[in-house]
Formats: C-alpha cells, structure tokens, sequence
C-alpha cells in the first residue's frame, strides 16, 4: 500500500470516522501541535541514548497518541491520565529535591540536553493552549468540556512542568540566568 492516497490534495483531511475536514481547522491544529510534540520527544530520547528517563518519554508518547485519538474523534479513555499526572508530580518533587532554589529566570541554553528539554517545555504550552482553544471553541462550549478535555488540559501543564525541571536537571551545572 502507498503513503499516498491523494485524498487530501484538495486540502482537506479525514478525521476518526471518516468525516472531512480543512486541514487548517482548529481541531487539526489541536492534534498537529500533540504530533509535533511527540515527534521532538523522539529526538530527545535518541539524544538522552537509553537513560533513565528515556523510559518515561516514550510512555509520555504512547499517552499523547492516545490524546491524538480522542481529539481525532476516536472514543478513547483517557481516565489514565489523572494517574500520569501524579506520576510527573513525583517525579517533579525528586528533581527538584536535587537542584538549586529557583529564583532567577533561566534562559534556555546551556547544554544540548537542556536545551531540547526547554523547546519540549515551549512546544507542550503550545500544545496545551492549542487545546484549549479548541476546547473553548464555539460548538464545545455549548455542552462545556468534558473530563477527558479537563484532564488533556492537566496533563500537559504538568508535562510542561516536568519539562523544565528535566531541563534544570540536564542543564544544573550550565544554566544561564538572568
């Protein structure tokens, strides 16, 4: 079977079900900035070359895959996602148990580790406000967010979070502050 099919040489897109949509729509849009971010998690865990988070990356792409599926309009259970969210708490609380007391803003550089970790964090809030605004959109507020919609929200803040602190952590001996 090809790669190409030609169906979207017209600029539309099919969603979960069939339907047709422009490929500029807000709900592409949603799941694009998810497929960007996941796609960036990739590069990072080649770069990381099996380390100890490399495990918890690929779990966090295997979960925004699952996100993508719902926002395509597959009917996806997302309840595992209030559990992830502790897990990146824990994990944020053990990081942050081993780095400096933040009280300065930390411009993102310092070392190619760090450095990834930060554009993981940029894309994420991208990612998150996209979704948001979808979630916000016109013919959904009308029946108001859903737990799965509430829960995406969480997940991505939260996964922003671990992002910067994994970026401290990367970068603790390099970090350029103002």
């Amino acid at each position: 079977m090809s790669i190409y099919t030609r169906t979207g040489d017209s600029g539309m897109t099919g969603l979960y079900g069939g339907k047709r949509i422009s490929k500029a729509n807000c709900q592409i849009e949603t799941y694009g900035s998810i497929d960007e971010l996941t796609s960036y998690i990739g590069l990072v865990v080649v770069k990381l070359k099996n380390n100890e988070e490399s495990d918890l990356l690929i779990g966090v792409q295997r979960d925004l895959y699952k996100i993508m599926g719902f926002l395509s309009g597959a009917k996806t259970e997302l309840s595992f996602l209030e559990k992830k969210v502790t897990e990146f708490e824990k994990k944020i609380d053990l990081i942050e148990e081993k780095l400096p007391e933040l009280n300065k803003f930390i411009i993102p550089g310092g070392n190619e580790i760090s450095s990834l970790f930060q554009i993981l964090r940029v894309l994420c809030r991208k990612a998150e406000r996209r979704n948001i605004d979808f979630f916000n959109s016109t013919s959904l507020k009308l029946r108001g967010a859903s737990k799965n919609e509430l829960m995406i929200i969480k997940y991505l803040n939260r996964l922003s979070d671990l992002f910067f602190d994994l970026a401290r952590k990367y970068g603790k001996d390099n970090e350029v502050v103002l």
